[in-house]
């Protein structure tokens, strides 16, 4: 190799040396400034998760248990439980808090208070957070939506268990019970097998939770093999009611039972009864209902109370006159929770089952008599009320069809009464 060869091999030598340390100068430069952004990344990471993350600890607010004492039990110091308070009184009374209703307090990773939260109902939410060097306290809507929906289910033990296990709330078991409690009593007409079908409006939070059920428009209760329908419309006063999907009242003058989920009957109405502490034979003129001490027990039908205190062997009583001639008794009371001369409405709430006066146990003993002479409730014909009128007939069938088509499909085969009622029938009364 000549003398230029020798020169132009060291140029290329050292030309490729300053490229590979160029290069590695570079990845280094690049490595670190990689590193270097990561490190800031992650720093603004956990600088936002501290500034914006909040931790939920949530409890139900138990009965008679005062503001203070619940945030307390939730960790939080005394003068700052005094200062939540404070803030809290200015939009909205604590003395109102509802036993039930949910009290979260959200702390951030660090444990640092950020928001205590009680949902006062399923509309509004109270929300306390830090402002300055203070508290800020407003009452929050939560934000929702109603829809239409149907909803069907198979009871195997209780109408309860079959709403729940079709993914809804009890709210609306005991709204299908109010329905058809003129027809069936849901203690004891139950079976395996029978089906439900409901189209009711739910209000729902964003996340598909349902805050509420508003409306029923239509439902269904088919009990071993026969079915029961009912269509939301009004009465000729305009008041909303429940009708046949033939156009027949839902309601009866009186409802099925005094108790809404009504217990099993211990002892019938009988003209020759042994009674369990006179140990006689004697007239049984009632039905007694087996139930716990405290169930509400309700009036069958609207009416006046004519005596509501305490009556001798009967215990604690409230006697009503109903306005078609009848007179309703609900004895043993452990509670009265109406007065003599109130008007009172069917179904309403008149007292909580007991064992006051002659009883062995807790039991509603229930008798209902008319113009002097007492009957047996169980063979009752319970009278309906009016059907759809005439002049409203159009209206109730284009209601009626639209919320029928919006039933669900029956869990085994198309429905009978969905099929009947998918052409406009005769009015109640007309001639076909």
């Amino acid at each position: 190799m000549g003398k230029f060869g020798k020169i132009l091999f060291w140029c290329v030598l050292a030309a490729i040396g300053a490229a590979c340390v160029g290069a590695s100068y570079y990845v280094r430069n690049s490595a670190e400034a990689e590193i270097s952004s990561q490190a800031t990344s992650a720093r603004e990471e956990a600088r936002r998760i501290q500034e914006q993350v909040v931790l939920y600890s949530e409890r139900l607010v138990p009965a008679r248990v005062p503001f203070h004492t619940l945030l307390e039990g939730l960790g939080i110091d005394a003068g700052t439980v005094a200062r939540l308070i404070s803030s809290a009184q200015s939009v909205f009374d604590l003395r109102h808090l509802r036993a039930g209703n949910r009290l979260a307090v959200g702390r951030s990773v660090l444990g640092d208070l950020r928001s205590v939260r009680y949902r006062i109902d399923t509309d509004r939410v109270l929300t306390i957070a830090p402002q300055g060097g203070d508290f800020h306290s407003a009452i929050e809507i939560i934000p929702s939506e109603t829809e239409t929906v149907g909803v069907m289910g198979e009871v195997h033990g209780s109408l309860f268990e079959a709403v729940i296990n079709a993914g809804e709330k009890p709210e609306l078991a005991m709204r299908l019970a109010q329905i058809f409690g003129w027809d069936l009593d849901f203690y004891t007409d139950p079976r395996p097998g029978d089906t439900f079908r409901v189209v009711v409006e739910k209000k729902l939070l964003s996340n598909g939770e349902v805050l509420s059920y508003g409306r029923i428009l239509a439902a269904e209760y088919k009990n071993a093999g026969r079915p029961y329908g009912a269509v939301l419309f009004h009465d000729a006063s305009g008041t909303p009611a429940y009708f046949t999907p033939e156009g027949k009242s839902m309601k009866k003058a009186f409802l099925h039972s005094p108790l809404k989920f009504a217990a099993p009957i211990t002892s019938h109405f009988s003209a020759h009864r042994f009674h369990p502490i006179l140990k006689e034979y004697r007239p049984h003129l009632g039905i007694d209902y087996a139930a716990p001490s405290g169930t509400p027990v309700q009036t069958i039908g609207e009416g006046r109370v004519i005596f509501a205190g305490a009556k001798g062997g009967a215990g604690n009583l409230v006697e009503i006159q109903h306005t078609n001639g009848y007179t309703t008794y609900y004895m043993h009371l452990s509670r009265i929770l109406v007065r003599s001369g109130q008007r009172v409405e069917q179904g309403q709430s008149i007292g909580l089952v007991g064992m006051t006066g002659l009883a062995t146990g807790p039991h509603l003993d229930f008798r209902i008599q008319k113009q002097g002479q007492f009957l047996n409730f169980e063979r009752l014909p319970l009278p309906p009320s009016d059907p759809v009128a005439k002049r409203d007939w159009s209206q109730f069938v284009a209601l009626r069809d639209h919320a029928l088509a919006l039933m669900p499909l029956k869990l085994t085969q198309p429905n009978a009464v969905l099929a009947k009622n998918s052409a406009p029938a005769a009015p109640p009364g007309s001639t076909p």
